[in-house]
């Protein structure tokens, strides 16, 4: 599957970033001095404790040989689809069973020397080779497969959930074990996302449990899919923490999601590797949607695949929709999207979605910030607050792209600030000096404004969308008058200055 999994940053804490250094120790440095390799019966005892309470744990967030797989080798490794083969229980088992053999093997021949200084040379020298052997073939499928190849029938692995099993069924893990969960199935975007950065390739968006857990024996709680997660709903969660999230977890705007069937009637190059696709609704035929909300659009079957997408335009009859699509170099979606999808195409969509963008009614000031493709939802949403909203007394949309011709609906927004005195449009170059233009990026826009009374809303770039962000806080606009959604994920959760509004 060309493209599918993505290379990605799995190291994202000081001992997941260095453990590797302790494998090259054991392994190398253990060649000139073997009791380097008693260091392996610390970690031993250590993936055994930590299984036994909290599941693969270890494999994801201390092994010395994740590391190396995953700060070494995954830059250079082909990152290819895992051979099934590889998974299997045969194949587990029979490495399983040849380690024990060889093991206890060597550990026979040396007992006669028990009690004896060499006894630990010797027995410190076996885990040493050991450790070596898993680098030499492990470091040899990571480059010539996939980063992780190994651990999918390395024997520690195997050790931790035969660990884990033994407290599961005693019922100690279910006080400890932190699995990923999501906040609301309701709000999964099923991009995948998940699965294509996920370095066991597991497909936790098709597999959350009724207690929105993922319960895959394999997961390892390495956190890679939480950080990358588009729709930033995923966390480690106890079972207990998981259910109180559903509990606190508010439905608004995605309450009415559902399967739609519908089929391409329009396909509109708006720009270059840019179009507008138009479908309309054939079951159910009518679907009642706001404007801000956006729509899923299946890609693929195998695996399961959607991309969301703003919805452009808004139907009163709520028999079709318009969204935009920005192709994407490499992109593995918008790739099969240009493809593939024709004139006449029937398509699975589902939806509608989303509240960060949807205004509500009684305000009567409203700024729109857009950059790129982050355009698209004010198309809709700027002529429909200002054709049905009776509250609203100002609208100002910002749209900053880097060239006039990147100015999607340039003239139809021009043509709405001539309907309506109550609406301000500023287009905003940032590479390109034109008159009646201004020249930069929608901050150096937003730093002139007078915002008291705004309510805010944005979408668009990551950059754009932080930077804009501190600039409104520092203009004294509350953090609660501001929502956005963005292309690019966004952790505010790591960022003390930025809180995400709902």
């Amino acid at each position: 599957m060309e493209n599918y999994y993505i290379k990605t940053n799995r190291t994202f804490t000081f001992i997941r970033r260095n453990a590797w250094i302790i494998t090259l120790l054991v392994a190398i440095g253990g060649l000139y001095e073997p009791k380097l390799g008693l260091l392996v019966l610390l970690v031993m005892a250590g993936l055994l404790t930590t299984a036994f309470f909290k599941g693969r744990y270890w494999c994801g967030n201390f092994c010395p040989h994740s590391s190396l797989f995953d700060r070494i080798f995954m830059p250079i490794s082909r990152n290819k689809k895992i051979p099934s083969i590889l998974k299997s229980k045969p194949m587990v088992i029979a490495i399983l069973a040849f380690f024990f053999y060889n093991f206890s093997r060597k550990i026979i021949a040396i007992s006669s020397l028990w009690g004896t200084y060499d006894f630990f040379d010797k027995l410190g020298a076996i885990f040493s080779r050991t450790y070596l052997m898993v680098l030499l073939l492990g470091g040899i499928l990571a480059v010539t497969i996939n980063a992780r190849s190994w651990c999918q029938f390395c024997p520690m692995g195997t050790m931790q959930k035969l660990s884990y099993s033994l407290g599961k069924a005693l019922g100690i893990t279910k006080k400890f074990e932190k699995k990923i969960t999501i906040e609301a199935k309701e709000k999964c975007h099923a991009c995948g996302k998940c699965a294509r950065v996920c370095p066991f390739q597991l497909t936790p968006y098709l597999e959350f449990s009724d207690k929105n857990q993922f319960d895959n024996i394999n997961c390892i709680r390495c956190a890679t899919c939480i950080e990358n997660c588009p729709a930033n709903i995923l966390s480690l969660k106890t079972e207990e923490e998981a259910l109180e999230l559903i509990k606190n977890t508010s439905l608004e705007g995605y309450e009415n999601r559902q399967k739609i069937k519908a089929k391409i009637i329009d396909i509109k190059d708006l720009a270059k590797d840019i179009r507008e696709f138009t479908f309309s609704f054939l079951s159910p035929k009518k679907v009642d949607y706001k404007a801000g909300q956006f729509i899923l659009v299946k890609i693929q079957d195998n695996p399961k695949s959607f991309r969301a997408y703003s919805i452009s335009s808004y139907d009163e009859e709520g028999r079709q929709v318009k969204v935009i699509v920005k192709k994407v170099e490499r992109g593995y979606g918008t790739n099969i999207i240009f493809n593939s999808f024709k004139v006449g195409d029937e398509v699975e969509l589902e939806g509608p979605m989303g509240n960060h963008l949807v205004v509500d009614p009684t305000e009567e000031k409203l700024l729109f910030v857009a950059n790129g493709i982050g355009i698209t939802p004010f198309i809709g949403l700027s002529k429909w607050v200002l054709e049905k909203h009776p509250a609203v007394k100002s609208v100002i949309l910002l749209n900053g792209q880097r060239y006039k011709e990147d100015l999607l609906y340039n003239d139809y927004f021009k043509d709405l600030e001539k309907e309506h005195s109550s609406f301000q449009y500023i287009p905003v170059l940032s590479r390109e000096k034109l008159p009646n233009f201004k020249k930069g990026y929608v901050t150096n826009v937003l730093k002139d404004l007078d915002l008291e009374g705004y309510k805010v809303y944005m979408c668009g770039t990551r950059r754009m969308i932080e930077d804009s962000y501190r600039l409104l806080l520092d203009k004294g606009v509350s953090k609660e008058d501001i929502s956005y959604e963005s292309e690019s994920r966004i952790d505010l959760k790591k960022k003390d200055s930025l809180v995400r509004a709902s």
